[in-house]
């Protein structure tokens, strides 16, 4: 999910950002004594012939002589959730103490060939696990879970042709941790760590060495996505001066993204104020489109000029303050879900459980014991949170999203890589007007022809599901009846989009 600042101000204020406690030598050996007690595990080096396959019960430990900084800590997981299948859980040191948390589930079909599927929800600060146990995972919560068996599972679950991996990303995000309080604050930053966590899992695991691999995710995913991806991509060349296997990256997924907040904030005018998508009504009343609409130009000059061509921060923060002012703020009072506009919502639901109790649901079942000791999740780990107000505000001060994401999509797009942007059209926070706006003015070599392709149908057992467009490498796919959780709201369809695009290489094999 997409917090949006108004949003944020509607969460507990956080504390003081604290600078990170280096330890002194003797803390260190003191806190390496402490974790070996609290988490035994089999200590590996790293071998070509070590599988996933060989992974128990409990915590083994790999090291790889090309990572001599890393380790990763994983666990068999098999039989929870999806009993069909072989899954895993645990942590990668991405580097000095940083542990990124991820799940990972072998795919139902043909797990030693199927393609390799990252998934990472977005907020900024918003756990995978969101994306898991409600929406593309192999199965989701039972109601009042009092045991890690207390699960139901996915019939259309994304790793039913694909080997898929959950990451809570960045660094204090769900079960992801620091060892010694250092903190991530911008998706750049983030990148970083993210393609670490990559090279290392595909280099440690050779059965998926090479394989197909493809990163997806939502909301503040279309920001996280193209950076992530482009890392990768520029990390590729590293990895082959090193000796080392490439990251066989085919495509990014982006669903109801915010890859351009300038045309976002822009979009909010006419989601509200017009007939559009599945919408019967405008969505807010005639006075505030009024003056919606009397600011809107003011709102654009403002900040494409201290945001996109000077991005100084305290004029680039005062124009995003008043844009969200005058075009996001009248929403918050129409008693609407901003996820999705056909369902009721006040704003204690939104701030108690972001206006759906599934989430309450999910966080009850991670904080059971014998769940965490099924995980492998670290013992000094705190309550879990859908979304971690500390990470989300860090993001906001540093105004992350004001970055220009849509040159890495091009970057993307012209070195090859596939992006498909899908948009449930009954989203507001990340609508279908504002992705299609940065798609239409997207500066790549394929522009022209992008521009100039018409929509059309799309259609799921011979039912029309939705619109879409393509040209080249990239497509968008406007899906009806769904929110920004189209795998949630609209389940089926999204795993025909999924293996569609798998397997053909686009949204139709028409």
């Amino acid at each position: 999910m997409h917090l949006s600042t108004a949003l944020l101000g509607l969460l507990p204020l956080i504390s003081a950002i604290q600078l990170p406690h280096i330890p002194t030598p003797q803390e260190a050996l003191n806190l390496a004594d402490t974790f070996v007690q609290q988490h035994p595990s089999t200590s590996l080096g790293y071998d070509n012939d070590i599988r996933l396959e060989s992974v128990g019960d409990e915590f083994t430990i790999l090291t790889h002589k090309k990572f001599p900084e890393h380790r990763v800590r994983i666990k068999s997981t098999s039989g929870w959730c999806d009993p069909d299948v072989r899954s895993y859980s645990g942590y990668l040191d991405v580097g000095y103490g940083k542990d990124l948390f991820f799940y990972f589930f072998e795919s139902r079909s043909k797990p030693k060939e199927d393609p390799v599927v990252m998934w990472i929800n977005g907020g900024p600060g918003c756990s995978s696990a969101l994306g898991l146990l409600m929406e593309l995972g192999p199965c989701s919560v039972s109601d009042d879970p009092k045991s890690v068996n207390d699960t139901k599972v996915n019939p259309y679950a994304w790793n039913d042709k694909a080997n898929v991996f959950f990451l809570d990303e960045p660094i204090g995000v769900g079960f992801s941790q620091s060892e010694h309080g250092q903190t991530v604050g911008t998706t750049e930053a983030a990148a970083i760590d993210v393609q670490a966590f990559i090279s290392i899992f595909f280099e440690t695991f050779k059965e998926f060495e090479g394989r197909a691999f493809h990163m997806a995710g939502e909301s503040y995913g279309g920001r996280y996505l193209p950076v992530f991806a482009s890392a990768v991509v520029d990390g590729n060349r590293k990895l082959i001066k090193e000796g080392k296997t490439p990251i066989n990256l085919q495509s990014v997924m982006i669903g109801n993204g915010v890859t351009d907040e300038f045309s976002t904030m822009e979009s909010y005018f006419p989601f509200q104020c017009t007939l559009n998508g599945d919408l019967t009504e405008p969505v807010q009343n005639i006075a505030s489109c009024v003056q919606m609409a009397e600011n809107l130009p003011r709102c654009a000059r403002m900040t494409q000029k201290n945001c996109v061509q000077s991005h100084d921060y305290t004029s680039c923060a005062i124009a995003m303050s008043y844009c969200q002012d005058v075009l996001e703020s009248s929403f918050w009072s129409a008693g609407v879900n901003p996820y999705d506009v056909s369902m009721p919502c006040s704003p204690k639901e939104l701030g108690d459980s972001l206006c759906y109790p599934v989430t309450k649901k999910i966080k009850t079942y991670l904080d059971l014991p014998d769940v965490r000791e099924t995980l492998g999740v670290d013992s000094h780990r705190g309550k879990w949170s859908s979304c971690d107000n500390d990470v989300g505000m860090r993001f906001s001060l540093s105004l992350d999203s004001t970055g220009q994401t849509w040159l890495y999509v091009a970057g993307l797009l012209e070195r090859g890589i596939r992006v498909l942007n899908y948009v449930g059209m009954r989203d507001f926070i990340c609508n279908h007007i504002a992705n299609e706006m940065w798609m239409e003015k997207l500066q790549w070599t394929g522009a022209e022809e992008y521009q100039m392709a018409q929509w059309s149908d799309w259609t799921v057992d011979d039912e029309v599901a939705g619109t879409f467009k393509t040209y080249g490498n990239l497509s968008m796919l406007k899906i009806r009846g769904a929110g920004h959780m189209v795998p949630y709201d609209k389940p089926k369809e999204a795993l025909t989009m999924l293996n569609s695009w798998l397997e053909a290489g686009k949204i139709s094999d028409d």
